[in-house]
Protein backbone atom coordinates (compact mmCIF):
# COMPACT_ATOMS: atom_id res chain seq x y z
CA UNK A 1 0.00 0.00 0.00
CA UNK A 2 1.08 3.58 -0.48
CA UNK A 3 0.62 4.60 3.14
CA UNK A 4 -2.90 6.06 2.83
CA UNK A 5 -5.58 4.96 5.22
CA UNK A 6 -9.18 4.19 4.42
CA UNK A 7 -11.87 6.21 6.08
CA UNK A 8 -13.28 5.23 9.44
CA UNK A 9 -16.70 4.52 7.93
CA UNK A 10 -15.17 2.09 5.42
CA UNK A 11 -13.28 0.30 8.19
CA UNK A 12 -16.49 -0.07 10.22
CA UNK A 13 -18.39 -1.46 7.22
CA UNK A 14 -15.59 -3.89 6.42
CA UNK A 15 -15.50 -5.13 10.01
CA UNK A 16 -19.29 -5.59 10.14
CA UNK A 17 -19.46 -7.82 7.03
CA UNK A 18 -18.21 -11.04 8.73
CA UNK A 19 -20.44 -10.42 11.75
CA UNK A 20 -23.52 -10.06 9.54
CA UNK A 21 -22.53 -13.17 7.58
CA UNK A 22 -22.19 -15.25 10.73
CA UNK A 23 -25.51 -13.93 12.08
CA UNK A 24 -27.38 -14.73 8.85
CA UNK A 25 -25.76 -18.17 8.73
CA UNK A 26 -26.85 -18.80 12.32
CA UNK A 27 -30.42 -17.79 11.47
CA UNK A 28 -30.48 -20.13 8.46
CA UNK A 29 -29.16 -23.04 10.55
CA UNK A 30 -31.70 -22.31 13.31
CA UNK A 31 -34.66 -22.37 10.93
CA UNK A 32 -33.36 -25.49 9.18
CA UNK A 33 -33.19 -27.33 12.51
CA UNK A 34 -36.62 -26.00 13.53
CA UNK A 35 -38.30 -27.05 10.28
CA UNK A 36 -36.60 -30.45 10.34
CA UNK A 37 -37.86 -30.94 13.91
CA UNK A 38 -41.42 -30.11 12.87
CA UNK A 39 -41.15 -32.46 9.88
CA UNK A 40 -40.00 -35.32 12.10
CA UNK A 41 -42.81 -34.63 14.59
CA UNK A 42 -45.39 -34.76 11.80
CA UNK A 43 -43.91 -37.94 10.35
CA UNK A 44 -44.02 -39.59 13.78
CA UNK A 45 -47.60 -38.43 14.21
CA UNK A 46 -48.67 -39.85 10.82
CA UNK A 47 -46.63 -43.05 11.25
CA UNK A 48 -44.36 -42.55 8.25
CA UNK A 49 -41.13 -41.88 10.15
CA UNK A 50 -38.29 -44.33 9.55
CA UNK A 51 -35.02 -44.36 11.43
CA UNK A 52 -31.83 -44.55 9.40
CA UNK A 53 -28.64 -46.10 10.69
CA UNK A 54 -25.30 -44.45 10.05
CA UNK A 55 -22.90 -46.63 8.05
CA UNK A 56 -19.62 -46.03 9.88
CA UNK A 57 -17.76 -48.56 7.74
CA UNK A 58 -18.47 -46.80 4.45
CA UNK A 59 -17.97 -43.36 6.04
CA UNK A 60 -14.54 -44.22 7.43
CA UNK A 61 -13.43 -45.75 4.12
CA UNK A 62 -14.66 -42.84 1.99
CA UNK A 63 -13.35 -40.05 4.23
CA UNK A 64 -10.09 -41.93 4.78
CA UNK A 65 -9.50 -42.23 1.04
CA UNK A 66 -10.48 -38.61 0.37
CA UNK A 67 -8.37 -37.15 3.18
CA UNK A 68 -5.39 -39.32 2.32
CA UNK A 69 -5.52 -38.23 -1.33
CA UNK A 70 -6.02 -34.56 -0.51
CA UNK A 71 -3.35 -34.62 2.21
CA UNK A 72 -0.85 -36.32 -0.09
CA UNK A 73 -1.40 -33.81 -2.88
CA UNK A 74 -1.19 -30.82 -0.48
CA UNK A 75 1.95 -32.23 1.14
CA UNK A 76 3.66 -32.66 -2.22
CA UNK A 77 2.57 -29.18 -3.32
CA UNK A 78 3.82 -27.52 -0.14
CA UNK A 79 7.14 -29.40 -0.25
CA UNK A 80 7.68 -28.22 -3.84
CA UNK A 81 6.68 -24.61 -3.09
CA UNK A 82 7.99 -23.92 0.41
CA UNK A 83 10.29 -26.80 1.28
CA UNK A 84 10.19 -28.30 4.75
CA UNK A 85 8.56 -25.70 7.00
CA UNK A 86 5.48 -25.21 9.14
CA UNK A 87 3.42 -24.69 5.97
CA UNK A 88 3.79 -28.41 5.38
CA UNK A 89 1.37 -29.09 8.26
CA UNK A 90 -1.45 -27.94 5.95
CA UNK A 91 -0.93 -31.16 4.01
CA UNK A 92 0.36 -33.47 6.73
CA UNK A 93 -2.66 -33.02 9.02
CA UNK A 94 -5.31 -34.24 6.51
CA UNK A 95 -2.88 -36.95 5.37
CA UNK A 96 -2.49 -38.23 8.94
CA UNK A 97 -6.24 -38.11 9.61
CA UNK A 98 -6.93 -40.00 6.37
CA UNK A 99 -4.36 -42.68 7.14
CA UNK A 100 -5.80 -43.05 10.67
CA UNK A 101 -9.31 -43.48 9.26
CA UNK A 102 -8.08 -46.15 6.85
CA UNK A 103 -6.33 -47.94 9.73
CA UNK A 104 -9.56 -47.70 11.75
CA UNK A 105 -11.45 -49.18 8.79
CA UNK A 106 -8.97 -52.05 8.56
CA UNK A 107 -8.60 -53.02 12.24
CA UNK A 108 -12.09 -52.35 13.68
CA UNK A 109 -13.39 -55.77 14.82
CA UNK A 110 -17.07 -54.81 14.52
CA UNK A 111 -16.65 -54.36 10.76
CA UNK A 112 -15.54 -57.98 10.37
CA UNK A 113 -18.79 -59.19 11.95
CA UNK A 114 -20.81 -57.18 9.42
CA UNK A 115 -18.79 -58.59 6.50
CA UNK A 116 -20.00 -62.14 7.27
CA UNK A 117 -23.62 -61.20 6.56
Amino acid sequence: MDGTFTSTAAQVIISIIPIVGIAIGGIVVFFYILWHHHEVKLRIKTGTYQTHTFDLKTFSLLTGLLLTGIGLMLTLLFVCMEGFSYVLLGGLIPLAIGVCLLIFYKINPSFKVNDAK
